[in-house]
């Protein structure tokens, strides 16, 4: 097999002689216990992240006679370079060096079931899991080290994979284990190294997963070219609802390279030789094919009021009472957000195989384990018949075509069996069937008292679903499609602290009486899912929106405000490190410059952000230039520094072009943003001539996810920025446009 070709089973292929098999898979019946994120149930709430419901030892780590380590995580690499950090956890505690780790991510057939990589949990989860887990093996390594060597445990070192004795005597990890079962459940407590001792923690080694995309090389599912591989693509219908009357399907057979053409209901494809003939005759049959079409869509205009008159599911989700403390003054504000697009840079893809009555898919879903429930369901065929291979692709964060395109190529690969089937779908197609972050709307009421402190704060949000991933076949839309159509679960809401729409919406400030409550939308007019950060976008960008407010009432300066209802020592010390670094109280007013400043913790449970902002806005034009950004991060002990400001940074970047820039455009007839020209995202030009990223590290503290955490307070900043800058605050999402002119 030559170089460039992606080795179909190259992940079935461990060490040979290995010394473990591995571990149970979840039965069927399990699947009822699943939680929201699609894992498996607790087999012991004592353990450390992932461990509590994977707890054998050896579904994370096996050694070989040979002394090769391979180390498994069910998380992903989505961009977001955690496969580089879960590694350098691993290496760190087993004593390897990480180029010899054979590192196997997100398998069905091999790793351990984590549900799905979202939220910011991959360090929480798999970190914490694999940190525990090392140690522990480690440990059992040197104990069988110390019996072969007839010598006392601690008095053995390791290093490099290998166990060194006092009198220099040594011996590899394959040797040491030969005698031990690593075949045994995790114990609550590990032998974690000295925090002092670390050379991979907390050091930015390269990220392994950049050289492939640099260079051209095998990189993405899209790459991916097995022997014998065909070409499919599908077309969707116009709109929600359409029902297929008539395609020539006999004129496009008989098109050059052409080996079939599949109608199934309203499910319609083309499978061809090559790429570009699959795409002409996808062009040929969309032109031919006739619709009737579905039910209209709301008026965009109204989306808000359309969604607020809605049936909800009306949730509260606090409810503090004060002692009456007399209020002074109230605000009362609404606040809106449109639905926005994922915006793959490439469109979603997916190969899959049919062989000897097992199908396996390349994938970049999110979550393999609920993906394959989902083909199990729709194919009709057994759990363990089904495998679900991650492979990367362009990072959606979130809910994109990713686990609809699986659908489509596990579907046409069995209709050609023996042949890999690659679909990838197209710009409009990606554009018009994903499921979109939500639209929300919400109002906040809030009160200060006569000492300037807030006494009062009443918020509500209608939104619906942030979680319609599959598990359910009716999740796909190819299931939704076919003759015999599979239907969606119901929607339901993502309880707290993680949440969906209420993500964040209690803030972390002390308010002696609050109410808040999720008005949680079971149906709404477009389909939505996940969005990186889910409701803590529009929820930080009004809560610290209405904190600005409230301190200028106060007469306050808003970071002394801020501080001034905070207990948290974290949540302080993000907040003043990022003020300092940023000259806060040094800031010149000049001419259309505006200074903004907002706080958040993901979720209230995870990495704690504090950030700065100074905006120019072009007055002539409504532009918005984003001068220069401060953030100061808190995630815990850090495990690769550049990694960290990586995703702060990036965070900083697409909320800022959620907020300023990003609307999906819609008619009654259906979706009209298909391409970047009708979906305006932030461009080169738009970017902020500067970013300094602080980090707080905490060396032995827990592993707290960061990828979400910068998108909610960017909001929150850029609001009261462009509120200092123009004299008027904006409550619409998106910021940019007419409405800054002047």
């Amino acid at each position: 097999m030559s170089d460039d070709i992606i080795d179909l089973r190259r992940r079935t292929i461990l060490s040979a002689g290995a010394l473990v098999l591995g571990f149970t898979m979840l039965p069927r019946r399990a699947l009822a216990e699943f939680n929201g994120m699609g894992v498996p149930p607790v087999a012991n709430k004592e353990l450390a992240g992932s461990l509590q419901r994977t707890p054998m030892l050896d579904a994370w780590i096996k050694i070989a006679p040979d002394g090769k380590v391979t180390v498994f995580t069910g998380k992903v690499e989505l961009g977001t370079g955690v496969r580089t950090a879960l590694l350098q956890v691993a290496a760190e505690q087993l004593d390897v060096a990480p180029a010899a780790v054979n590192f196997i991510t997100a398998d069905t057939s091999l790793t351990p079931n984590e549900g799905f990589t979202a939220g910011s949990h991959t360090m929480a989860d798999s970190g914490t899991a694999l940190l525990n887990a090392a140690a522990q093996v480690r440990a059992l390594v040197v104990q069988g080290a110390a019996a072969q060597f007839k010598l006392a445990p601690e008095t053995l070192k390791t290093s490099n994979g290998k166990v060194i004795a006092p009198d220099g005597r040594t011996m590899h990890y394959g040797e040491a284990v030969s005698g031990i079962d690593l075949h045994r459940a995790a114990q609550v407590k590990s032998p974690l190294k000295n925090v002092n001792d670390y050379t991979l923690i907390g050091h930015s080694l390269p990220r392994v997963d950049i050289p492939a995309k640099l260079t051209g090389g095998a990189a993405y599912v899209q790459d991916m070219r097995p022997p014998g591989m065909v070409h499919a693509r599908v077309v969707r219908p116009p709109a929600y609802g359409a029902k297929l009357l008539s395609a020539d399907t006999v004129g496009v057979a008989r098109m050059p390279g052409v080996l079939k053409v599949h109608v199934d209901g309203n499910y319609l494809a083309v499978i061809a030789d090559g790429e570009w003939q699959a795409i002409q005759a996808m062009r040929a049959l969309s032109a031919s094919a006739k619709w009737q079409r579905g039910p209209a869509l709301p008026s965009p205009a109204n989306i808000h009021a359309t969604l607020r008159a809605l049936p909800s599911q009306d949730i509260v989700i606090d409810d503090r009472h004060g002692s009456g403390i007399k209020p002074v003054l109230t605000l009362k504000r609404r606040y809106t957000k449109q639905y926005v697009l994922h915006g793959s840079i490439g469109p979603s893809c997916s190969v899959a195989l049919l062989e000897q009555g097992a199908m396996t898919v390349w994938t970049h879903t999110q979550g393999v384990y609920p993906l394959r429930a989902a083909l199990a369901e729709m194919l009709s065929m057994k759990f363990e018949q089904v495998r679900c291979i991650h492979t990367e692709s362009a990072g959606c964060y979130g809910q994109n075509g990713a686990d609809d395109v699986a659908a489509d190529a596990a579907l046409l690969a069995r209709v050609m069996p023996g042949r890999p089937v690659r679909v990838q779908l197209m710009r409009d197609q990606e554009n018009q069937w994903e499921p979109y972050a939500p639209a929300m709307s919400t109002q906040l009421a809030a009160s200060l008292d006569a000492s300037g402190k807030i006494c009062d704060w009443q918020y509500e949000l209608w939104s619906g679903s942030h979680n319609e991933r599959p598990g359910n076949a009716g999740k796909l839309i190819p299931a939704q499609l076919l003759a015999k159509a599979f239907i969606p679960s119901p929607s339901q809401p993502m309880p707290m602290p993680e949440g969906g729409g209420d993500r964040n919406a209690i803030p972390l400030y002390t308010l002696p009486q609050a109410k808040i409550i999720n008005h949680f939308l079971p149906v709404t007019p477009l389909r939505s899912s996940a969005m990186r950060s889910l409701g803590a976008h529009i929820n930080l960008f009004a809560i610290e929106g209405m904190m600005d407010e409230l301190a200028a009432a106060a007469h306050a300066d808003p970071v002394e405000f801020r501080l001034r209802h905070l207990d948290d020592p974290r949540a302080r010390d993000v907040i003043e490190r990022a003020a300092k670094q940023f000259g806060w109280n040094q800031r010149q007013r000049r001419r259309d410059h505006g200074f903004g400043f907002a706080f958040g913790q993901y979720k209230n449970i995870m990495a704690y952000v504090g950030l700065a902002v100074e905006v120019r806005v072009e007055r002539s034009t409504g532009a918005v230039h984003i001068v220069r950004v401060t953030a100061a991060v808190d995630c815990g002990q850090g495990v690769n520094p550049d990694g960290i400001r990586n995703q702060i940074e990036g965070g900083i970047l697409q909320s800022s072009s959620w907020t300023l820039y990003e609307q999906l455009q819609f008619t009654p007839e259906g979706i009209t943003s298909v391409d970047w020209a009708s979906y305006p995202i932030m461009r080169y030009s738009n970017v902020p001539d500067k970013v300094d990223v602080i980090l707080i590290d905490r060396p032995g503290a827990p592993l707290l996810g960061v990828a979400e955490a910068a998108q909610a307070p960017m909001a929150g900043a850029l609001g009261n920025a462009l509120a200092d800058a123009t004299g008027k605050r904006w409550f619409d999402l998106p910021l940019a446009g007419p409405q800054l002119r002047s």
